[in-house]
């Protein structure tokens, strides 16, 4: 069978640079564990139904046991007919063996034996953020304030790290609730990397591509143009974060006309900072801080902004949330004024405080 080489890829990263707190992605070679399709076999019980834990385009999503290290992992078998195909495999096992942070989900290794394409990643015990906000069982308890403003912080942490870490950046490009993983103790992660795209370098201020991702998600400008740049991530962000308030998929056909488009219908509220408590998940039942809500949805608004030149930078949105995601009983949580800086043609800055 033939074997995935990765011997000749031209994305790793190198040591880093005196005075440089960024991740160069250069041309060394990569370093991920190889499985084989029978070895990925045992570990999730000859793909058995029971151990299904997530299908998509993509393909399906296995819970196995590693025999050699007695170790649980996510096992991702992509559809050979499906979206994600050799070109996305390969992106994800080259900017997931070469990126890391605590905010990234951990690719433990793949598999490309004949056709079979395989990714082997970490096991997130408690799933995607889709499962606990927008798919959530009647009887279940609903994600607390301080747990969505925490999953929000995290989501934002791992968009810096690809922004302002990786040189050159790196733009994700799939942000959605379904892509955040969750472990234990509701730390995010962001997953599936089949579609991130290396961004401008130099002069150039984006990067073109056919346009690709979820309905809802997109900025419009890259859905208008196909032109990507960090701030196309920003606003997909923004989209995440007025789930997370609202409790709403941004995209639902059995709600009413004008609310079934999220953003659209959240629009009007944010113009007015007296509605914004409107906004709210009625499923919190009114337990959050009212400062901390109307920072939160004055922060989405930001990212969702037309213009991608007034939106924010990821780095400041993770300013922001620092002060949201921590409980009043938590040191240094106290909800003060958040002013974010966002590089609009005027040097404009727009105080997120209500």
């Amino acid at each position: 069978m033939a074997a995935f080489d990765a011997s000749n890829a031209t994305l790793t990263p190198k040591p880093k640079m005196e005075n440089s707190n960024k991740e160069n992605i250069g041309n060394n070679n990569i370093a991920a564990q190889t499985f084989t399709f029978w070895e990925l076999a045992a570990a999730t019980k000859n793909f058995c139904q029971d151990c299904l834990i997530g299908e998509g385009g993509f393909g399906r999503v296995y819970k196995g046991r590693l025999e050699k290290t007695n170790q649980d992992v996510a096992v991702k078998q992509l559809d050979r007919n499906g979206l994600q195909g050799n070109r996305q495999f390969l992106v994800e096992v080259l900017m997931l063996s070469l990126l890391h942070n605590q905010n990234l989900v951990n690719l433990i290794g793949y598999c490309a034996d004949g056709e079979q394409r395989l990714l082997v990643y970490e096991y997130m015990p408690l799933g995607s953020l889709d499962d606990h906000l927008l798919a959530l069982p009647p009887k279940k308890t609903p994600l607390d304030w301080f747990t969505r403003m925490k999953i929000a912080l995290g989501a934002s942490k791992g968009l810096e790290y690809l922004h302002d870490k990786a040189s050159p950046p790196v733009i994700y490009r799939n942000l959605k609730s379904s892509n955040i993983l969750l472990d234990n103790d509701y730390n995010a992660k962001l997953s599936d990397f089949g579609l991130a795209k290396l961004g401008p370098i130099g002069d150039k201020s984006h990067v073109s591509s056919r346009v690709m991702g979820t309905y809802g998600y997109c900025a419009p400008e890259y859905e208008r143009t196909g032109q990507l740049t960090v701030k196309s991530d920003v606003y997909s962000f923004g989209v995440v974060l007025l789930e997370l308030i609202t409790g709403k998929r941004v995209i639902d056909i059995t709600r009413p006309t004008r609310q079934q488009n999220l953003v659209s219908w959240a629009k009007p509220f944010f113009k007015n900072p007296s509605r914004y408590p409107e906004l709210a998940d009625p499923k919190l039942k009114g337990a959050f801080p009212a400062r901390a809500l109307n920072q939160a949805v004055a922060v989405a608004a930001m990212c969702l902004n037309e213009e991608p030149s007034v939106r924010p930078l990821i780095s400041d949105v993770v300013n922001a949330l620092s002060f949201l995601g921590t409980s009043p009983e938590t040191p240094g949580s106290a909800f003060g004024p958040i002013t974010i800086a966002s590089p609009s043609s005027d040097d404009q800055e727009f105080a997120a405080t209500i």
